[in-house]
């Protein structure tokens, strides 16, 4: 194996920061630290700031299809994403300024006792049969609801509008949302939004390069065009918005790792008759429920087949590292969680396949493990006063 380097989450120097710094500058109470390298950008009090989240575009992505672009150019330093490295854990800490242990919003697919079934939170459909959750009888999002970060903003600062930017196919948060499919719509919205005469914030999300990545691979034309054409969008927004007073900020959710080997998880025969369900989250961050009397047995066959492409954790282990951050950790935790979880440090994926559906394609490049491919970001800063 082409052993990588291992990076935990640093929630002193995370998004999970980023995020609270900008809650902060607008007087939101909050008990997580801010980045100091943004704090001190933030002292002055601009008509507009903006964060724009990338989805995917890992520090180690840019650098190597744009060492000396406008984004480096502007690039303040490099962060970590949060455990697991994955939208549904990232943009979620986004969303809220909490780390995944208060939100419970952890993976892709969680498993919900109250429906008996994976979930697929970000997407309100269950894992594989792609269903809309049904909520008639109970509503599981109740289950794990927090107070975003427009409403947050808002409340503190009531000068403040804040806005959201994202594709059609994501559901709002702010009450206050645009809709923008492509990087040259965002930068549209965003100049539109910062031109008026209020005080706002905003955040805009785009879906790529993620889905670019999983398809193609880091190396891929898709990908470094996608990048270059955005960084030119964003290049030029900023030209406009010169003399607005307004901070844009840019950064991602998680990289990427390039996947060299996947194995579908029905073929790992001995590990399936230690279970007692069906193995949950993601490929790359995965938890499982095991019989008590295979504990052991399972242990030996992962470490066999699995000990240099994962990190192998028992749940107590797990939560003692607080690899998912610190705080009050929220209720449902203990279920999403089983008696293993392990994290990839590889460059292998293990895909949760069930048979009431058709088999999904390999990814070429995906993220939730703790390679430095998948947890480190960008935070890059641009003023737009001058």
């Amino acid at each position: 194996m082409n052993k990588r380097n291992i990076i935990m989450p640093n929630y002193e120097k995370s998004i999970l920061n980023l995020i609270n710094s900008i809650l902060k500058h607008y007087h939101v109470k909050t008990k997580y630290n801010g980045l100091k390298t943004l704090d001190e950008k933030l002292i002055h009090s601009y008509k507009n700031i903006v964060l724009v989240v990338l989805d995917g575009m890992g520090e180690h992505v840019l650098k190597k299809i744009s060492p000396n672009g406008f984004f480096m150019e502007n690039h303040l330093e490099k962060i970590t994403s949060v455990c697991p490295s994955t939208t549904t854990a990232a943009m979620t800490t986004y969303y809220s300024g909490k780390p995944p242990i208060e939100t419970g919003w952890i993976a892709m697919s969680q498993y919900f006792k109250e429906q008996g079934r994976n979930v697929e939170l970000l997407r309100d459909r269950y894992a594989y049969t792609f269903e809309k959750i049904n909520k008639e009888r109970i509503n599981i999002y109740d289950l794990v609801k927090y107070k975003n970060i427009y409403d947050q903003i808002e409340e503190a600062s009531e000068d403040i509008n804040a806005y959201e930017i994202l594709p059609e196919s994501c559901d709002p948060r702010s009450k206050k949302n645009k809709k923008a499919n492509n990087t040259k719509q965002l930068c549209d919205c965003i100049e539109s939004i910062c031109k008026d005469t209020n005080k706002n914030f905003i955040l805009a999300y785009n879906d790529n390069p993620d889905v670019l990545l999983h398809r193609t691979g880091t190396n891929s034309k898709e990908v470094k065009d996608f990048i270059i054409e955005t960084e030119q969008n964003i290049k030029n927004m900023c030209h406009n918005l010169e003399g607005t007073d307004t901070l844009i900020i840019i950064s991602a959710d998680h990289g990427h790792q390039d996947i060299n080997k996947t194995y579908n998880i029905f073929d790992l025969k001995e590990m399936q008759e230690c279970m007692t369900m069906q193995a949950s989250l993601e490929p790359r961050a995965i938890t499982f429920w095991i019989k008590e009397d295979k504990k052991e047995i399972f242990q030996d066959l992962f470490y066999k087949k699995f000990k240099e492409e994962y990190l192998l954790f028992t749940k107590k282990e797990f939560l003692e590292k607080k690899l998912l951050g610190e705080g009050k950790q929220h209720p449902k935790i203990d279920d999403f969680i089983g008696d293993y979880i392990a994290i990839a440090i590889g460059t292998t994926a293990i895909k949760l396949d069930s048979y009431i559906a058709k088999e999904p394609p390999d990814k070429k490049a995906n993220h939730c493990g703790f390679t430095e491919e998948e947890m480190e970001v960008p935070l890059i800063v641009k003023d737009c006063r001058k």
